[in-house]
């Protein structure tokens, strides 16, 4: 027999599911339509640059809980909002590599702890839990910005860790130009965001010389083995023949691992 304690916390669950449903289907349409309109070339006065200002957005907080394991989302007791960046542990002088091996190949990424050490401190943490570990990189862009992201447990571009860092090496590609765009280079990685002070697990790999604004946390880059990699899977294109969307040639992170040098 079902008593009424137990009667409260089945309908607690389902109010709660309800409202991660709810909650789910409106950042969906945030970001479609902000794809929409983002996605446009720009044609700018001065100089009469044109670049596509495609947002990069992801780790939306709270999505995803890894207190205790990577996938695990948290029931209605617990707030996954309510996580902490986690501690500083990491050797701020120290150089850090992060290998990511994956079904197409690897890809070794050299990650600067001095100039963005809550980035990298967040990803030893995370590597160190296996978070990355068989997840997908859900995003490949072809036009406008050369990039494929990578980093969400839930391979949809809603994942998250539960907890926010803070934007870091913003002017570490030099000042912005007229356009308000800096390059980042060939081979570099950044963390994607849903605004300022939103980074969190998600992050992209630069294939192709590429102009944003310098809101994307630069925190490494990539070796030239891992760029042929990156190259290969942008030849395959997006799926669907679009020029943003989810990698025609799927890509896994089987395995990620962040290691002191």
């Amino acid at each position: 027999m079902v008593t009424s304690d137990q009667r409260r916390r089945q309908l607690a669950r389902e109010k709660y599911a309800r409202q991660q449903q709810r909650r789910a289907e409106a950042r969906r349409r945030t970001r479609r339509n902000t794809v929409i309109a983002s996605s446009l070339a720009v044609v700018l006065a001065a100089g009469g640059a044109v670049w596509a200002s495609v947002a990069l957005t992801g780790d939306e907080s709270g999505s995803d809980n890894v207190a205790s394991e990577a996938t695990k989302t948290p029931g209605p007791e617990q707030s996954p909002s309510s996580q902490a960046e986690p501690a500083m542990t990491i050797d701020k002088k120290a150089t850090y590599t992060m290998a990511l091996t994956t079904n197409v190949g690897d890809i070794t990424v050299t990650m600067d702890a001095a100039k963005a050490p809550h980035t990298v401190n967040s990803f030893k943490h995370l590597a160190d839990k296996k978070y990355f570990d068989g997840t997908k990189c859900h995003r490949l862009t072809t036009s406008g910005i050369f990039v494929l992201q990578c980093g969400d447990p839930k391979g949809d571009g809603t994942g998250g860790p539960g907890y926010s860092i803070p934007d870091e090496n913003l002017t570490g590609l030099g000042k912005a130009g007229k356009d308000g765009s800096v390059t980042y280079p060939k081979g570099t990685v950044a963390m994607a965001n849903a605004g300022p002070g939103t980074g969190g697990s998600q992050f992209f790999l630069v294939y192709k010389d590429t102009k944003l604004p310098p809101n994307y946390t630069p925190f490494g880059t990539f070796d030239a083995a891992g760029v042929k990699v990156v190259e290969e899977v942008a030849k395959a294109g997006v799926a669907g023949g679009a020029g943003d969307g989810a990698p025609q040639k799927a890509v896994t992170i089987q395995k990620a691992a962040v290691i002191k040098k």
